[in-house]
């Protein structure tokens, strides 16, 4: 036999809770639409040495002597070695700055 419960509110009016449970209930859509917008950005592209070297417009070897001197920032996966294509493109707006 199922249980029934009733609950009483007092000092409240139905329109007063009605926009109390309306306001709550769009904090928490809100809340949850933020979360989602965090998981539906746009992935970081990776590009590899060589379309590294050819966005840039210079040689591997160039590539890694940037490498060394930390103007570029490589990313280890394993033996692959990869570059964030938003990175390249702030080096290459710091590099035309500095000249």
């Amino acid at each position: 036999m199922a249980l029934k419960t009733t609950t009483e509110i007092h000092g409240i009016s139905p329109e007063e809770l009605k926009e109390s449970i309306l306001t709550d209930v769009k904090k928490e859509l809100v809340n949850l639409v933020e979360k989602l917008n965090l998981f539906n950005k746009p992935q970081e592209e990776f590009l590899t040495r060589k379309e590294a070297a050819k966005m840039l417009k210079i040689s591997l070897v160039t590539i890694t002597d940037w490498n060394k001197k930390r103007i570029l920032n490589p990313y280890r996966l394993g033996n692959l070695i990869r570059y964030k294509k938003s990175e390249l493109e702030e080096a290459m707006v710091q590099i035309n700055q500095e000249q």
